[in-house]
């Protein structure tokens, strides 16, 4: 291992407080490019028991150490190549530990526009510069020396020219030295404000008027406040600037130049002045600005990231029909029957807009209902919902169907409908019949229907409009491969979107899996998979432990375990008398979960001749096989009946699901159009510095009405119960 991947590892390993060890184990295992899920969960032996979340970490820390650790050697090669490089230089370059820091010490050397500073070099100046910024000129001399300069090139014309020019070397050199810019960079953080002011002829000046005067202290502007400044700035509605002590600033960079004592001081504070207000003030100020959204944009990624996850990972509605409504008011509703799998059993149309038609309208809805023995409704949440809601409530009472019913968040079904995968999947059938497909599985497999569509259009971000689209394409690209890897993929039955999440594999691979399976049936065991072309050792190793086969021959095929550690397995079915029959329902005899459960792991190690992490995660898989780990979650609430603004008052107790959770609180879906608010000051009677401390995307809570604002149909939640009468 060279000097490069122990420094690497020693770095990883103190910032994250781990063993090198583990940390080296971890690397390796990712440069031979396993994948993180396949690392978490079959790799523990190697990593010490890391979780997911650590392993990211890693994988995150190694990618910016080794760019940092690439871009030194760049620049060292480049000094050395213009013979520019001190030992000096050469010590801050290696201990820089940002990329920000190495391009601040490269700056004097890296080439660039001429300068105001280069023109006064070129007409003889430097000498005059370095005699001044070196003492030895006092400030009484400068008019002499700069007078005998005037006539030696034809541009200095006069004692204020060279003077000027003189300014100008002296300048630039304050304003790239490092420990000058970081004096004024942290004067400015712990002393300044961020500050706006609208611009009234905007037309988003209304928007944004909330911020028509407003400053907040830097270290405090929380990240949605920083966003909206950001997007008010972008719409050009709003006049965004950062302010701070300019006179401690000054005093600071003074005092690091020991201005007093200078002999020309009054010549070097005009040269202070001019580079702090025309040079480092700028520049400082856009880097503030720019650290200030960064660290926003990266929260706002990890807000979407929190909900993303809690959204994809709701628990699936099993062995239920469903009616899926499709709300419209021009166009009509568009109703999909989907059966127990997600095929479609029929489609229909209804409208909600002829009030002539109404009774028409509830007989068609209660025929298939009755006709395809359908368990709930779906409705979509979008345009006319509500109206939809009004007639699906009253039929469902005056036909007494004794069904319940659903709002469904339908973003991104437009999305998918019109997508390649949503054209694959339903070629012969009219993209405003997928979406309403769309609408109705994700109530059925929430993860494999919400898998179809680009995260971006699922609607639980905050401000995801105004983040890096890579960035957030690459974080949620790894929620959702957590996510599915996470549940587990049933081989024969997932779809070409889901299999290529899981890991190891690919959309290639996966639609030749598809394939594989139309032609020649569904797979009777994992091994099966390196019959398919392109899926070779490597990837089988990577992706078996994830595709589940419930119905197949081998009954260790349907659970957690990995192919490898199947002779481990058999040992320990024979250690604890384990039928193939507990395996495929999932349910042992509890004199047989009594034993496992009180087993010793590492004594079980040993006498299996494993380690103890494997040891653990086969008693784990073999406890609970084929275990999905969303039956722990709650479900949906379903309802019967309409709930009106109108119907609400001050302290009604409602039940809702938490449909977003951003920095400020949680949007709870209560049963009324339009979501109310519970603020983060509203969910516990003790501090609360998150909002996700206690509550996530989906969760089912219980809330009272707070407050209710008639003109703006707002509602305002809280958890706190209130007081009885």
């Amino acid at each position: 291992m060279d000097e490069l991947e122990q420094n690497l590892i020693r770095l990883i390993a103190q910032k994250m407080s781990l063993a090198k060890k583990k940390v080296k184990n971890t690397l390796e295992l990712l440069d031979a490019e396993n994948t993180v899920p396949f690392i978490t969960r079959y790799r523990q032996e190697q990593t010490g028991g890391l979780d997911e979340e650590q392993i990211r970490a890693i994988q995150s820390l190694a990618a910016e150490i080794r760019a940092l650790a690439d871009r030194r050697e760049k620049l060292l090669a480049a000094l050395v190549e213009q013979g520019k490089l001190t030992d000096e230089l050469k010590q801050q370059i290696e201990q820089a530990d940002s990329l920000k820091r190495l391009e601040e010490l490269y700056a004097p050397f890296k080439s660039k526009r001429k300068t105001r500073a280069d023109d006064a070099r070129e007409m003889g100046l430097t000498p005059l510069a370095n005699a001044i910024w070196d003492g030895k000129l006092p400030a009484s001399a400068l008019p002499a020396v700069a007078q005998n300069c005037v006539g030696k090139h034809p541009l200095l014309t006069s004692v204020e020219v060279v003077l000027t020019g003189t300014q100008d070397i002296i300048v630039e050199r304050i304003a790239e030295r490092a420990d000058l810019r970081d004096v004024v960079r942290n004067t400015a953080w712990k002393t300044g404000a961020i500050e706006s002011k609208l611009v009234p002829k905007s037309k988003d000046a209304e928007t944004f008027k909330d911020y028509a005067k407003f400053s907040e202290v830097l270290i405090k502007a929380p990240p949605h406040r920083i966003l909206a400044l950001d997007r008010g700035e972008h719409k050009k509605a709003l006049r965004v600037s950062t302010k701070w002590d300019q006179e401690l600033a000054h005093i600071r960079v003074g005092g690091l130049l020991a201005l007093n004592n200078h002999p020309a001081r009054d010549f070097m504070v005009q040269c202070v002045d001019d580079a702090l207000k025309r040079m480092i003030n700028p520049s400082i100020e856009r880097e503030i600005r720019r650290d200030l959204s960064d660290k926003a944009q990266e929260h706002a990624i990890e807000v979407f990231c929190k909900n993303l996850r809690n959204l994809l990972l709701q628990p699936p509605l099993r062995m239920k029909r469903v009616l899926a409504i499709d709300p419209a008011y021009r166009t009509g509703c568009k109703i999909v029957a989907l059966d127990e799998d997600g095929n479609v059993l029929a489609s229909d149309l209804i409208s909600v807009v002829k009030p002539a038609e109404k009774e028409a309208m509830q007989e068609k809805l209660a025929e298939l209902v009755k006709t395809h023995r359908c368990d709930v409704i779906a409705i979509g949440n979008g345009t006319a919902s509500r109206e939809t809601e009004a007639l699906v409530a009253e039929t469902i009472s005056s036909r007494e169907l004794g069904i319940k019913y659903i709002i469904v968040n339908e973003a991104g079904a437009s999305v998918y409908s019109a997508s390649e995968a949503g054209r694959e999947e339903f070629p012969e059938l009219d993209a405003t019949v997928r979406g309403t497909i769309s609408i109705g599985r994700r109530l059925q497999d929430p993860l494999s229907e919400l898998v179809k569509i680009d995260p971006q259009h699922i609607g639980v971000g905050m401000y995801q409009h105004d983040v890096s689209e890579k960035q957030l394409q690459t974080s949620l690209a790894a929620v959702v491969e957590s996510s599915v890897n996470h549940v587990g993929v049933d081989l024969n039955h997932a779809s070409v979107e889901l299999l290529k999440h899981v890991s190891g594999l690919s959309r290639s691979i996966a639609k030749k899996i598809v394939a594989y399976r139309n032609e020649h049936g569904p797979f009777s065991k994992r091994a099966d998979l390196l019959q398919v072309s392109g899926i070779g050792e490597a990837t089988y190793t990577q992706a078996a432990g994830f595709l589940k086969l419930p119905e197949g021959p081998e009954p260790l095929d349907s659970t957690w375990i990995h192919p490898e550690s199947y002779p481990i397995a058999r040992k320990l079915l024979s250690r604890f008398e384990l039928q193939e029959d507990h395996l495929r329902s999932g349910k042992l005899p509890a004199e047989v979960q009594e034993k496992m459960v009180s087993v010793k792991a590492d004594e079980l190690a040993n006498e299996l001749e494993t380690d103890v992490y494997t040891a653990q995660q086969l008693l784990q898989s073999l406890l609970k096989p084929g275990r999905d780990p969303r039956e722990d979650l709650p479900g949906p609430v379903f309802r019967s009946e309409v709930l009106s603004f109108e119907d609400l008052a001050p302290g009604m107790e409602l039940t809702g699901s938490v449909t977003n959770v951003v920095d400020f609180g949680a949007f709870v879906d209560v049963g009324i159009k339009g979501d109310g608010l519970v603020h983060v000051s509203k969910m516990s009677k003790t501090y609360v510095a998150s909002p996700y401390e206690i509550v996530g995307v989906g969760d089912i809570v219980t809330v009272w009405i707070d407050s209710l604002d008639a003109d703006r149909k707002r509602i305002g939640l809280t958890m706190l119960k209130p007081p009885l009468g």
